[in-house]
């Protein structure tokens, strides 16, 4: 919408570059163009404002297909005004000079002629097409259709509208239709669902199966490695036992040949310290037989001294020492004579 400005019987116009204004004073035509700003008398102005940007019309209808099925079609049609003074003169686009706002309501009408023109080139289309197929292919189908009606359709140009693009969003039967086609996807996407759980529980087992024998193969490995080495610890305590038993009977017999050898070399000393002693013996007995008998008791008297406690002190009376005397004469008499 324009922007106008009151100023004490004047009229300022600015616009936006995407509207075409046209200005006319007495019939004649004073500014055409976009984006426009300049003065004017309300009095004597003719203002129309017809907008050149793309503009977007969202249509709803709803049609019968050949089996007699009602659909409902959702589309939009682009377009926009490629010749504003051809529109301005067919359509009333006049604005008021004081609140920049239409008199009329064109772009309604436009939106009417489109909408019309699309849904008798669509009606046509699905008529003449099953529920399948229209839901299958009938987008594409519908969209040419509604493309080639509008682009032969002589009032478009005439009024100055081009179309841009034709787009159709989706073509859709009624609820109670729409389930029961969904029916039987649905059943074929759970048997689906089903086929593939199912495969995966057999997989899940088969792999747990798998890995239970795994499992069983690992403990009979196990225990067999146990069992061996069981015996491995068996046979090396009896080698350890026959090692040691051996080891045992080497060390008692170099002991008894030890022991042996001892006692044999004890005994050949003893005899030879017997034989020793009894030469030794054997000569002193030699020896004393030999002596005279008054050297037998000096050795025997003085033997016997050796073996008495030392005296400190040592009292002879007369008696003792007169016998002693006599006795040593009286021996010594006797071995005179």
């Amino acid at each position: 919408m324009a922007d106008i400005t009151r100023r004490s019987g004047w009229r300022h116009l600015r616009s936006a570059p995407t509207a075409h204004i046209r200005h006319q004073r007495r019939g004649q035509l004073v500014h055409d163009g976009e984006g426009l700003s300049f003065w004017f008398r309300p009095r004597t102005a003719a203002l129309s404002e017809v907008p050149v940007n793309d503009r977007e019309l969202a249509m709803a209808f709803h049609a019968r297909t050949a089996d007699f099925q009602d659909v409902s079609v959702q589309s939009t049609v682009t377009y926009r005004i490629g010749d504003p003074g051809a529109a301005a003169t067919r359509l009333d686009f006049s604005i008021d000079p004081d609140t920049g706002a239409w008199r009329g309501t064109p772009l309604e009408q436009i939106a009417t002629l489109l909408t019309e023109t699309a849904q008798q080139h669509a009606l046509d289309v699905l008529a003449r097409t099953s529920l399948a197929a229209a839901l299958v292919d009938g987008v594409a189908a519908v969209r040419d259709r509604i493309s080639a009606g509008l682009a032969d359709e002589p009032r478009l140009p005439a009024t100055g509208i081009e179309l841009v693009a034709v787009r159709v969003v989706a073509i859709r039967p009624e609820p109670e239709v729409e389930r029961a086609l969904r029916t039987p996807a649905r059943e074929q996407i759970q048997q689906e669902a089903d086929r593939a759980t199912y495969e995966r529980r057999a997989v899940a087992v088969e792999r747990e199966r798998a890995i239970a024998e795994n499992e069983l193969a690992s403990k009979i490995e196990l225990a067999r490695q146990e069992e061996r080495l069981v015996e491995q610890r068996g046979t090396n305590a009896r080698r350890e036992a026959e090692e040691s038993a051996a080891a045992d009977a080497v060390r008692a017999e170099a002991e008894a040949v030890r022991k042996v050898r001892l006692a044999q070399a004890e005994a050949e000393a003893a005899r030879v310290v017997g034989e020793a002693r009894a030469g030794a013996q054997s000569a002193w007995l030699r020896a004393h037989g030999e002596a005279d008998p008054a050297t037998l008791h000096a050795l025997a008297v003085t033997r016997a001294a050796e073996n008495l406690p030392r005296i400190e002190n040592l009292t002879l009376s007369p008696d003792v020492l007169t016998g002693l005397l006599a006795k040593l004469g009286g021996g010594e008499g006797g071995a005179r004579s």
